[in-house]
């Protein structure tokens, strides 16, 4: 192999690796997991204090009396998984609502850091004759 042909693939070896440390150190500590309840609970010992969304339908909705401490149910193909957030949440949030949690799994429960519901209805066409729905 020709000196220049050493350099090029040190050189390309070096690039590389460099990329390579940056893309982890960037998004080592801020990558999450994007998870449905049911696919936790399958194994929940193995997402225990990692990051992750997990994205279900909250039940069962409490709310401490004078605070912002909730404490909830989260369902999805008949697995459950209880969580707790601290905070004000969304004002679609309530029973049904479709919900897609940030924070940590423990083993008592999903400790959540941020919370999102989501509204369907809001975006789905309305029938045919239906207030403000079209028509022929």
């Amino acid at each position: 192999m020709s000196h220049k042909a050493t350099k090029i693939g040190l050189t390309s070896l070096v690039l590389t690796l460099a990329f390579g440390g940056l893309l982890y150190s960037t998004l080592g500590e801020s990558a999450q997991y994007y998870k449905h309840v049911d696919e936790v609970m399958a194994q929940p010992d193995a997402w225990y204090g990692k990051p992750l969304q997990v994205h279900g339908y909250a039940k069962d909705i409490r709310r401490k009396p004078d605070s912002l401490d909730y404490r909830f149910e989260m369902h999805t193909n008949g697995k459950v998984l209880l969580a707790t957030y601290t905070g004000i949440v969304p004002d679609t949030f309530k029973n049904d609502s479709e919900v897609v949690l940030e924070g940590r799994l423990g083993p008592d429960g999903f400790h959540a850091t941020g919370v999102t519901a989501k509204c369907p209805s809001k975006y789905e066409p309305q029938a045919a004759g239906a207030p403000g729905g079209a028509t022929n």
